[in-house]
């Protein structure tokens, strides 16, 4: 059996990745046309690619379908409920940084941190008779970020297309969302609350803990020598 390897199918994920492990000596390359999600690598033995969308690793990392997969923190921390007794992080890459944040109309003069928000949410609810609407992607992170802070009087509404535009399109009053330069939220006219930042994200290399392992743990430590990096302990026994 292979040690299998997610990396995101396309983008400038994709080729950074084959970068980072590129210059590291683990060659990866995609294969056939734009169509077939095949790869193959080189400069290791016994290791597939396994070409997914970010999205999908977490999921395949937890059902131990793959061995190790590169994808963002943000997604693995959002899309695993208790994600550290799933998968491990092996080593941070570098690339892919973006930051998951608060952000709401920047005519909302007197809302400038989160406490603020949370007056504001409790104001909008005696006054509107529903909670203030948070349009994200990312609902457990900012679930889990709000209760941390105490803030109770929202509703989470689920955007999977432009969430910066929900706002202006009045489906919801507040949005929380990944950005990395900010320009789309000021095109947007919203601001990021002074203590909005969720999470920090990058680029992660992960294992799964509940992979397959037997049969696979010689590849692991060759993998790891050959990439610099020291396995944990309590990952493969033995490894």
């Amino acid at each position: 059996m292979s040690l299998r390897i997610g990396v995101p199918s396309k983008g400038r994920l994709m080729e950074k990745t084959f970068g980072w492990f590129g210059a590291r000596g683990v060659t990866m390359a995609r294969t056939g046309n734009d169509r077939e999600y095949a790869g193959a690598v080189d400069g290791i033995a016994g290791v597939e690619l396994v070409l997914l969308s970010a999205g999908e690793i977490p999921r395949e990392l937890a059902a131990g379908r793959i061995h190790l997969g590169v994808t963002g923190s943000d997604l693995v921390r959002d899309k695993l409920a208790d994600w550290p007794r799933q998968v491990v992080e092996l080593a941070p890459l570098g690339f892919g940084h973006a930051d998951l944040i608060l952000a709401v109309p920047c005519c909302w003069v007197d809302v400038e941190t989160v406490d603020d928000l949370d007056a504001a949410a409790a104001a909008f609810r005696r006054s509107h008779g529903h909670r203030l609407r948070i349009a994200t992607k990312y609902h457990r992170l900012v679930r889990d970020f709000l209760t941390a802070q105490g803030v109770a009087d929202y509703q989470l509404v689920d955007s999977q297309g432009a969430t910066e535009g929900t706002v202006k399109h009045q489906t919801a009053e507040a949005i929380a969302d990944i950005t990395s330069s900010g320009e789309t939220l000021r095109a947007n006219h919203l601001k990021v609350l002074e203590d909005g930042m969720i999470h920090r994200s990058q680029a992660v290399l992960f294992a799964a803990r509940t992979a397959p392992w037997t049969g696979d743990t010689e590849t692991l430590r060759a993998l790891a020598r050959k990439l610099g990096l020291d396995l944990p302990g309590d990952l493969v026994p033995g490894a």
